[in-house]
């Protein structure tokens, strides 16, 4: 089984991720997810996977649990 190697998105993907992270939405739907993916230029997987890891780091510096599936941000 191959595993796939962790990709540390450019600057400028890093910006449009937060960019839709902090103005846009915390969750994207899966039609929003595949348009950030397709103009960062990553993929779907890494493009929700980067979303997951974030808002995790968001709940985090907010006093939140990690993972809260009674309130959406």
């Amino acid at each position: 089984m191959a595993t796939e190697k962790p990709v540390i998105p450019t600057e400028e993907q890093l910006e449009i991720l937060e960019y839709n992270f902090c103005k846009v939405n915390k969750h994207p739907d899966p039609t929003t997810l595949c348009l950030i993916a397709a103009e960062t230029g990553l993929s779907e997987e890494q493009t929700l996977k980067w979303f997951k890891q974030r808002l995790a780091e968001w709940r985090k510096s907010e006093g939140l649990p990690s993972e809260s599936g009674s309130v959406r941000d």
